[in-house]
């Protein structure tokens, strides 16, 4: 399916939160990012749960339990909907280097040339692609969503991930 929003469907999310006991430290950059990701996150988005598309508006809950990565979709009362668990190992690599190359990006950001800036940040938009593109294979089939929709989630997984 290819998600598409239309004007008087349910078909998008009103409210994101992360699990608290899986964010580990952060820095500034990285709650920067998360803050972002979320209010971009609720200003435009496409999700709908397969089986689900007429019911919502949604709300979203996070988690990374027992190495798994939970998306629990609720409803607007806070009730589950339907709760997916996906293996992380096909996002751990994609994870490991948007990190190394974020930290590059930040640490370039406040001293190097503009035009070393868009270097890495060109390569930090393509490994942000390419897990966005996993992400929604990964979840083909039950949950469908636009690409904006799937590049602002990979960020929220990304911050689950961060360690400090």
């Amino acid at each position: 399916m290819n998600a598409k929003a239309t004007p008087g469907k349910p078909r998008h999310l009103i409210k994101v939160t992360l699990d608290e006991s899986s964010i580990g430290n952060s820095n500034p950059d990285v709650e920067h990012e998360r803050a972002v990701a979320i209010y971009d996150l609720l200003e435009e988005n496409v999700f709908v749960p397969e089986g689900h598309g007429d019911e919502g508006p949604f709300a979203l809950h996070l988690a990374i339990v027992d190495k798994r990565l939970v998306f629990d979709v609720q409803d607007e009362a806070g009730a589950t909907v339907i709760a997916h668990h996906l293996s992380l190992t096909p996002l751990r690599r994609i994870v490991k280097d948007y990190f190394m190359i974020c930290d590059s990006y930040y640490q370039a950001i406040r001293t190097a040339s503009p035009s070393q800036i868009e270097a890495i940040d060109m390569g930090r938009r393509g490994l942000h692609n390419e897990g966005s593109e996993i992400l929604r294979e990964r979840l083909n089939g039950k949950i469908d969503m636009d690409i904006d929709t799937a590049r602002r989630l990979f960020t929220l997984v990304c911050v689950l991930h961060w360690k400090g």
